[in-house]
């Protein structure tokens, strides 16, 4: 059975894509079949796993549009075991395409997503930093909601308006939908107000919230600058520990 994980935060900078990347890395490096597809006209998950955006022909873009289907738009990455769905700037103008479409505008990387995710044991959805319809896309899609959280002040803003957002597509076109974890971001265990935060986050989604707490790395933040995982970046660092603990968890959650 496929388990189709959204990792969604419309707040950006919160470690959302370096959370889609090494985790989709360290499930297919513990021998998983992963599809990480990148639902942001950034393109940031596509580059991070050594994909040169400005060389790809076929993108999510198309998908969305029906122009291909998906199957047409995977590429394997560098890592064995790993396929990338990949991004282009093109992405940007299918909000506004979808916005004209009457029906079923919601569902369509479902529709394309259904066809082949049997094929995988995990497929990771990296969203844009916005609620719009390509966020609805990827929530409608999913199993279940991964949300980084970054371990800094106003850490809880904007969450209720994500999980207002969440209900939604629940109670209208995914109702299997649910949060499959919370994940702490960025922390830093030298100050007090890192650990308040964590706190904090715990104490309101309690079980929810993942054992793992991915630290604030200078390896985390260079490895996407060399198109690699933090794993073929720095496999000793304290960011890759923290991933390959995070990538048991969500296994562990899912067995």
């Amino acid at each position: 059975m496929s388990r189709v994980i959204a990792i969604t935060n419309q707040k950006g900078g919160v470690g959302k894509t370096t959370t889609s990347v090494n985790l989709a890395a360290a499930l297919a490096k513990k021998k998983l079949k992963v599809l990480l597809i990148d639902m942001d006209p950034q393109a940031n998950a596509s580059q991070g796993i050594g994909i040169d955006r400005d060389h790809i022909e076929l993108s999510t873009y198309h998908v969305l549009t029906e122009e291909r289907d998906l199957s047409e738009v995977i590429i394997p990455s560098y890592i064995k075991g790993l396929d990338v769905a990949p991004a282009d700037i093109d992405l940007a103008g299918a909000d506004l395409e979808l916005a004209n479409v009457k029906r079923g505008r919601e569902k369509r990387l479902k529709k394309a997503l259904d066809n082949i995710k049997d094929s995988y044991d995990f497929v990771i959805i990296d969203c844009p930093p916005a609620l719009g319809l390509l966020n609805t896309n990827a929530l409608t899609a999913c199993d279940s909601v991964l949300i980084p959280v970054q371990c800094e002040y106003y850490a809880l803003e904007g969450l209720t308006q994500l999980l207002n957002t969440i209900l939604l597509t629940q109670g209208t076109f995914n109702r299997k939908l649910t949060i499959e974890g919370v994940l702490l971001t960025m922390l830093d265990q030298r100050t007090n107000l890192g650990l308040e935060v964590s706190q904090e986050v715990r104490k309101y989604f309690k079980e929810k919230v993942y054992k793992t707490v991915i630290p604030r790395n200078v390896k985390l933040s260079e490895a996407p600058s060399s198109g690699v995982s933090i794993f073929d970046y720095d496999n000793n660092s304290e960011g890759a520990k923290a991933y390959r603990a995070l990538a048991k968890e969500v296994i562990s959650r899912n067995v």
